[in-house]
């Protein structure tokens, strides 16, 4: 353990769940940190409650009673001498209100500071500051009502995306194809991005048909060390949800690979930014041109490649990052080794368009062998709750270079024997084993387009 990290013995609240709540419970055990989890009622019984030094109940199953409690989460660090607070990603992760009240109740907030938090929480402020910077960014921008809308449509042309200004995930999100299709999408828009976000503001973006999603790891310190560990590619998704990620990104000219780090950067040193981030970019195939999407100012659900090319532990350096501590590694000591992709087993069922399959899972026997890594709170005999995201693990595949990496991901999710639950582990294998996907030629809409094929393709 580092010194300054141990002048005070600290003890972490983990407020979170699932695969990422073990994940940081175990690299507060490397530390030499305690833990204390909060969990809901629904959730007393998964590993992450087993592995922690303590475990306080919020409230009832439902998340917001529960982790999306600020209040609940703040008693129950208080009450039990907890230092820091760790929010893991979604739930309470991105909330400036929330960092300040951890701040004002002497917690440290393991997460970028208020102000950062409440600039990257908007997007259209994201933007402006990514413009500023001369990163480059899709054309777009705010638009007050459909009239003014579609004035800037007819300007950037369609197709194009309104976005919600607040939050993500697909959420207060439409493809629109022309000035009609405009009109009927831009009240449902922002009232999807009302009821999921608080608020109904949107924008819009000029839609790139052919289309790769690239995102920077970033990570700062109170020091002034800001640094990139490379880049990752989660194309494919289906409905803006990511499916397989990878790193590197193999379609990358090196010249656009360093301009992206250096975008990634740009924006990372102009919010003197500390802890761990992602900015995430699209990438126009065709045109070779990149543009700012996002920045993500969390955990990512995909760090684990990054991980598995740069033998970094990223969420050690978060915390102590965090925790005042300088950062281990330097820019010019960050190497990346061969290819690692990482498959989202969920507990899904993929005929009925990833419908959530929660229930009883009877069997769970993980494939086991070098270059394999699985992140998972899942045990045979765990009731798998209907009141959270589907997530079951995270399976991570590295080989030396990546047509390696594939076909050991392709093998392992043959080998993995899931039993009670419905999952998406056939569609996941149909998709290493298609040809575009071995081509690295996928962009982000080509699972929405090859959904059906790759259902027919899943027991061949």
């Amino acid at each position: 353990m580092s010194r300054q990290a141990d002048r005070v013995r600290q003890r972490v609240f983990v407020a979170n769940r699932g695969e990422v709540a073990l994940r940081i419970v175990e690299a507060c055990d490397r530390l030499g940190f305690e833990t204390v989890l909060g969990v809901s009622s629904a959730d007393r019984d998964t590993l992450a409650a087993r592995r922690a030094g303590q475990v306080v109940v919020l409230g009832g199953p439902h998340a917001t009673g529960s982790y999306l409690s600020i209040p609940s989460v703040l008693h129950a660090a208080i009450s039990t001498g907890c230092t820091a607070v760790h929010p893991g990603y979604g739930f309470l992760s991105e909330r400036a209100d929330f960092a300040r009240e951890c701040a004002a109740n002497g917690l440290t907030f393991v997460g970028p500071s208020p102000e950062a938090l409440e600039t990257l929480g908007d997007k259209l402020s994201a933007r402006e500051l990514a413009e500023s910077l001369g990163v480059p960014v899709s054309a777009g921008g705010y638009a007050a009502s459909v009239a003014e809308a579609a004035e800037l449509a007819a300007r950037i042309g369609y197709p194009v995306l309104i976005k919600a200004a607040y939050g993500g995930g697909g959420r207060g999100m439409k493809l629109v194809e022309s000035d009609a299709g405009l009109a009927e999408a831009w009240a449902p828009a922002s009232a999807e991005a009302e009821a999921a976000f608080g608020d109904g503001t949107v924008f819009l973006e000029r839609y790139v048909t052919d289309a790769k999603h690239v995102e920077v790891q970033i990570l700062g310190d109170r020091h002034g060390n800001r640094i990139h560990l490379g880049e990752r590619e989660c194309s494919v998704q289906y409905r803006y949800q990511k499916m397989i990620e990878e790193a590197p990104c193999a379609a990358l000219p090196q010249a656009t690979r360093e301009r992206l780090h250096d975008s990634a950067l740009r924006i990372a040193r102009a919010l003197d930014y500390v802890g761990l981030g992602t900015v995430e970019f699209l990438y126009d195939v065709r045109r070779d041109e990149l543009s700012f999407l996002e920045v993500n100012p969390r955990l990512q659900v995909e760090h684990p490649v990054t991980e598995a090319v740069t033998g970094v532990d990223l969420v050690r350096e978060q915390l102590l990052a965090a925790l005042g501590e300088p950062l281990s590694v330097r820019q010019e000591n960050v190497r990346l080794s061969g290819h690692a992709i990482q498959a989202r087993i969920t507990a899904q069922d993929p005929c009925h368009l990833l419908r959530p399959s929660p229930g009883t899972v009877k069997r769970w026997r993980p494939p086991v062998g070098g270059g394999l890594r699985l992140d998972s709170h899942i045990y045979e005999g765990y009731d798998f709750p209907p009141f959270y995201d589907a997530l079951m693990g995270k399976l991570v595949a590295w080989g030396p270079d990546r047509a390696s990496a594939v076909a050991r991901l392709g093998d392992a999710l043959a080998d993995f024997e899931i039993g009670g639950v419905t999952t998406s582990r056939d569609l996941l294998r149909s998709i290493t084993r298609h040809g575009d996907f071995l081509a690295g030629t996928v962009t982000t809409h080509w699972l929405n387009d090859r959904f059906n094929d790759l259902l027919g393709d899943r027991n061949e």
